[in-house]
């Protein structure tokens, strides 16, 4: 397998940064642990290019794990950004800013209807979490595996995302009774779903689940799936809760929530509704709401929930969004852009590119469908590792690892997707 060679910036601050951070990152899949070599640092973005700290431009499909639907350095969201922060950056206390982005979203999204914003998705899962065991008095929480919902100790069994690329299976750290009451289940399997409500139906306060399962690959699963646990959650009493952090404002401005026409009870949003900047919330009907604090008895805070150059950003790129033909136009690109790939793969390659939206999953299978994380063979996993770094050296940038997912933006035109898809020809035809 050939691999790149590091920038020599790249790999200067590499060395440096492992005598500062575990690992010398602030997050474990950015190690390159997945797919070897030196992590390259990133200098700035514009559009749909990044570039590195040796000046090297890649165009980027990774787009900071899919907030950036715009691409980097947006014009009005920098704008927006800028003009906030010349008035302060935080205070604390509340700002016409949450009014105006809590607005936009509760306006143009049919399933809910108030809104706590909060610092990140884990902080939105956790507070979600929280609040159905307090509305619905309730213990257990079924999740599922190849769902990741941010690394809250309640949560961390069995996950997917950087844990699969560390090869764990949970966390160290986390207590058994803290877990006990969470039950994994493999996904697209209705009949595990039933008995366990059987034997636990009494005490189960929630089904949570990503509908469009975006961080152990693209698990798509069948509309008649997410109506089955729709359909069973309120026939026992429990809530469904709808992860929607990745697929939130990707698949369209309603989410997967939309897409499917699904309602679920509670939906925790994250990363786009950032414009880029550190941003997570959870949503639901004025009933279930009225349990938060100072409302209600569910007890939640946070000093940095709402900050006003976050919510400045956010309702900068949410206004984007809203523009007709917005989620059209980027949907036609992402389907040409794995079309194109599939038409110049070898014949031999067993590949299948799943998509939804804007989002895509190169998975290296014959396989027609994976709907759960079983299903996914790692030994796939070695024709990712093949191609990735002849991908960098080519100026094409994906996430570092096979098992996530990439992103179309905005600001991808089809010369870039053009020429994406040469390099994979090329690469395809001389290493694969």
């Amino acid at each position: 397998m050939m691999q790149n060679t590091a920038p020599t910036i790249s790999h200067a601050l590499y060395e440096k940064a492992k005598k500062l951070f575990p690992g010398g990152v602030n997050s474990p899949v950015r190690a390159f642990k997945s797919v070897g070599g030196t992590p390259v640092f990133i200098d700035k973005g514009s559009g749909s290019k990044i570039y590195d700290v040796d000046g090297k431009e890649y165009i980027d499909y990774c787009a900071s794990w899919g907030p950036l639907i715009l691409g980097h350095a947006h014009s009005k969201i920098i704008e927006a950004a800028y003009k906030t922060m010349l008035k302060g950056t935080s205070f604390g206390a509340p700002t016409k800013l949450e009014n105006e982005l809590a607005d936009i979203i509760i306006q143009n999204h049919p399933f809910i209807e108030k809104i706590r914003f909060v610092s990140s998705g884990t902080e939105a899962v956790m507070s979600a979490i929280r609040l159905a065991r307090a509305y619905t008095k309730k213990n257990k929480i079924i999740k599922f595996e190849g769902c990741y919902h941010g690394h809250s100790d309640a949560l961390l069994v069995k996950a997917g995302s950087g844990l699969v690329t560390l090869g764990e299976g949970s966390s160290a750290g986390v207590p058994e009774e803290v877990i006990k009451h969470t039950m994994v289940l493999q996904l697209n399997d209705e009949r595990a779903v039933e008995q366990l409500f059987e034997e636990h139906g009494r005490d189960i306060a929630a089904i949570i689940m990503e509908p469009i399962p975006a961080n152990n690959g693209l698990l798509l699963q069948r509309n008649e799936y997410l109506k089955f646990l729709r359909e069973i959650t309120k026939k026992h009493h429990s809530l469904l809760i709808f992860d929607e952090v990745i697929s939130g404002f990707r698949v369209g401005f309603t989410g997967a929530a939309g897409y499917y026409n699904i309602q679920p009870d509670i939906i925790t949003f994250g990363k786009i509704i950032g414009g880029g900047f550190p941003v997570g919330a959870y949503a639901a009907n004025n009933e279930i709401m009225k349990m938060v604090s100072p409302d209600g008895p569910m007890y939640q805070a946070g000093t940095l929930s709402g900050n006003p150059v976050a919510m400045a950003a956010g309702y900068a790129q949410l206004s984007e969004c809203l523009k007709n033909k917005f989620y059209t136009e980027l949907e036609e690109k992402t389907k040409y852009l794995a079309n194109g790939i599939m038409s110049v793969k070898p014949e031999h390659l067993p590949l299948h590119i799943f998509q939804v939206g804007s989002i895509f999953w190169m998975a290296f299978t014959q396989r027609e469908n994976i709907r759960a994380a079983n299903e996914i063979d790692t030994d796939s996993m070695n024709y990712f590792k093949k191609i990735y770094h002849l991908l960098l050296e080519n100026g094409v940038y994906l996430g570092p690892s096979g098992y996530e997912v990439a992103f179309v933006s905005a600001a991808h035109s089809y010369q870039d997707i053009d020429r994406t898809i040469d390099i994979f020809d090329k690469i395809f035809k001389y290493t694969i």
